[in-house]
């Protein structure tokens, strides 16, 4: 199976494709990319030089015959360093396993499936200063294999920087977190060469004197995502409740029968006996009201009133509003316009029944 061609840069002429091996079919994609990273955790106590990568310290993490390893490049990896890296992952991957290489910038627009590779390798060219965004570490989570490791080397920054396109350690840790990744772990920290200096200059246009180089690895968990999965739940049944026996004893204690009431030594008292006379007399209403309610220059009930002046201030109300209301001279103002005055303040409004509550507009009042 032809590898993916890598995009073609100007600066460095045309790449060859990379001859890779054919797959197996019956190959057991899951239980080979969960394996993995459990090799290459063994192997962190060491730190690993990414400018020197050999076969031995690839296998360091976890890259063995038979798996689907991806290499993701950009603009500042040179291009025989790239060639060399992948010829060295053929020779470790074998007949049975894959090497691809991808440009950064069309990942994202690849045909890659999802759970498609192993291990991904990205930045580790000697050489490279790649940064990874959130789209492409998302992307790169989403084509590895559950169990699968990535593999990054970025240059960060370890100044506070406000709006600086190069991330801290803790960002890309977080980023990398975020993507769906778990166990994520810094592996080395390391100075950026002169050459490295100069490319993060001429690619990324950024110039600091407190950049370093990081090596960050994370693993895909050992589920797809939008998986689902019984729970195994162990919920013994419950038995049903038996009632405890009743002792005849205390039952007997909290019982009143009837020849109870009738044994000659039960003395029963009336419960109107316990009242007073002054318990029988009805209490003034002004007694039952609150020392402060209806106190002050406006008198006011309370929200809950039950001493009676909610009704009482409600009654005034009403008084006030039946007096306010204008007084016929003639008697006759109910009947219409007809039996009205010239001067009638109900003049124009239809007829209404003697005592019938009509509210006039202070327009009305002032005209007439």
């Amino acid at each position: 199976m032809v590898a993916r061609r890598a995009a073609q840069r100007p600066r460095h002429g045309h790449f060859r494709p990379l001859l890779g091996a054919e797959t197996s079919p019956s190959r057991e994609r899951h239980e080979r990319g969960a394996g993995v990273c459990g090799e290459a955790r063994s192997q962190l106590g060491r730190q690993v030089d990414f400018r020197s990568i050999n076969t031995a310290g690839m296998a360091e993490f976890g890259i063995s015959p038979g798996h689907f390893v991806a290499v993701v490049w950009d603009s500042s990896s040179p291009v025989e360093a790239l060639k060399d890296l992948v010829d060295k992952l053929q020779v470790l991957t074998g007949n049975e396993g894959r090497v691809s290489v991808e440009n950064i910038s069309q990942l994202l627009q690849s045909a890659h499936q999802e759970s498609s590779f192993d291990v991904i390798l990205s930045g580790v060219i000697p050489g490279s200063t790649t940064l990874h965004n959130t789209e492409i570490l998302a992307e790169m989570a989403r084509i590895l294999r559950p169990g699968g490791c990535l593999f990054l080397k970025e240059p960060i920054e370890t100044a506070v920087v406000n709006n600086s396109k190069v991330k801290t350690a803790s960002k890309l840790c977080s980023a990398l977190t975020l993507s769906g990744l778990v166990e994520v772990k810094e592996l080395q920290r390391e100075s950026l060469n002169p050459e490295e200096v100069q490319s993060v200059q001429e690619h990324l246009g950024y110039q600091s004197d407190s950049l370093l180089s990081v090596q960050i690895t994370g693993k895909k968990p050992n589920f797809e995502v939008g998986s689902s999965s019984q729970l195994k739940l162990s919920i013994a049944k419950k038995s049903l409740s038996v009632k405890p026996a009743l002792d005849p004893a205390a039952a007997k204690l909290w019982t009143l029968s009837a020849n109870d009431m009738e044994d000659e030594s039960m003395d029963l008292i009336d419960s109107d006996e316990l009242l007073d006379p002054e318990d029988l007399k009805k209490p003034d209403p002004a007694s039952l009201r609150a020392a402060s309610c209806g106190e002050g220059k406006k008198r006011k009930a309370c929200k809950n009133c039950t001493c009676g002046l909610a009704e009482e201030l409600e009654k005034e109300k009403s008084q006030e509003q039946k007096s306010s209301q204008p007084k016929s001279a003639c008697g006759n103002c109910y009947l219409g316009d007809a039996f009205r005055c010239a001067s009638c303040p109900y003049l124009g409004m239809p007829a209404f029944k003697p005592g019938e509550k009509v509210l006039l507009s202070s327009g009305s009042l002032h005209d007439a």
